[in-house]
Formats: structure tokens, sequence, C-alpha cells
């Protein structure tokens, strides 16, 4: 029995190193042959080729995605640009604004103060025409009458230079003060010539006479001076 097992498991053991031995041969005969070889170069040059195709898609990818980033950029400074275009004309509009606002405070308060200063010139026109009378009437008194044989033409002329002097002390108060120009120079804009006449010992333009007296309130002039003037 053991004399049979030993041979059968010999001849098992030779086929099968036949075996391999024809496989490898047969693998070898398929290396060396000329079609196995291209076989394998057009599968390596394939590979290479897919390896180049896709690291050439790469860097074009990029390339569209940096255009695109670039011209979001260029939007977005474009846009800046215009934003701070809008920012320097709502800071111009602003400042004018301002100064407009600014001007017409002023001159809003300038109108109220010139409104408290003036608002009593045509109330003053019309007392001028008071003073006007009261100096006439104390004008015409005859001083040569004014003694003691006349108490009653005395005590009304007082009466009278009291109410003159009351009166003026009233429009000083207010701002109005009298223009006697007597041997000034004439000034056009507080003086009004009513004539002329050539004066001995006068220079030419100088005032000789006041016919009647001028008035200024706050320094405006709300009745010029009727003179005459000297000629030259």
């Amino acid at each position: 029995m053991a004399s049979f097992v030993i041979p059968v498991s010999a001849r098992f053991t030779r086929v099968t190193v036949d075996s391999l031995h024809n496989i490898n041969k047969n693998i070898l005969l398929r290396l060396s042959q000329p079609s196995f070889i291209s076989w394998r170069r057009q599968e390596y040059s394939t590979i290479t080729e897919e390896k180049k195709s896709e690291s050439s898609e790469t860097p074009t990818l990029e390339t569209e995605n940096e255009k695109k980033f670039r011209a979001d950029i260029e939007l977005l400074n474009k846009e800046l640009a215009e934003l701070k275009t809008q920012e320097e004309e709502l800071k111009d509009k602003y400042k004018r604004a301002l100064a407009e606002g600014e001007n017409l405070r002023i001159r809003l308060t300038k109108q109220i103060d010139d409104a408290k200063l003036f608002g009593i010139q045509g109330f003053c026109k019309d007392l001028l025409e008071v003073a006007d009378i009261l100096g006439k009437a104390t004008e015409s008194v005859p001083k040569d009458e004014l003694t003691e044989k006349n108490p009653h033409l005395k005590t009304l002329y007082e009466g009278l230079r009291m109410t003159e002097a009351q009166l003026h002390k009233v429009f000083k108060k207010h701002g109005l003060v009298s223009l006697n120009p007597l041997n000034e120079k004439f000034d056009p804009n507080q003086h009004e010539a009513l004539f002329q006449q050539e004066v001995e010992g006068k220079a030419p333009g100088t005032i000789v006479v006041v016919s009647k007296l001028g008035y200024k309130l706050h320094e405006r002039v709300v009745r010029p001076a009727l003179v005459g003037v000297a000629k030259g």
C-alpha cells in the first residue's frame, strides 16, 4: 500500500511542476511578442495623455477662476469708485446746505435786529414834524421880550424849551440824533442841497445855511438835512 502511494504523489508533483513551467513559458512568450509590447505602450501613452489632459485642464479651470475673480474685483472697484463719488457729492451738498443755513440764519438775525432797531422809524419820522414845530416856536419868540414884564411869555417860552429838550432826550434814548451840519463839508449821503451861493471866506462845498435839521436813527439817515452850500 505504501509503495503505491509514493509513486502517485511523485507523479502528481511532476505534473504540477510541468504545468507551472508551461504557464511561465506562455507568459514569457506573450511578453516577448510585439503586439503585447505595443499594447502596453499604447496603454501607457493613453494613461500619460490622460494625466497630461488632467494636468492641462487644471490650469484652464484656474485661469477661468482667476478671470472671474478679476472681474469681480473690477466690479467691486467700480462700485467703490461710484460710492466715493456719491460720498463726495453728498458731502458737498451737505456743506452747501450748512453754508446756506448759516447765511439764512445770519440774514434772519440781522433782519430781526434791524426790525428791533428801526421798527420805530416811521413813528420817529412823524415826531420829527413835532420837533420842527417846537423849534420854530421857540425861535419865533423875541428874546428882548423875555423879561419880568412879560412873565407869561417867559413861562411859555421856558415850557417850550423844556418840552423840546425832553423830546430830544427821548429821541437820543431810542437812537435818534439830530444833524446840524453848519460849516461842515457837504455830504450827499446825509445832506440835501437846496441852493448854492457865493460866501466870502468859505471854501466851495461848505454848508453855510441849515434850513431844516436832519436826523439819523442808529447811523441810518431817516431825514437828510436841508442846507445851502457855498459856491466855488
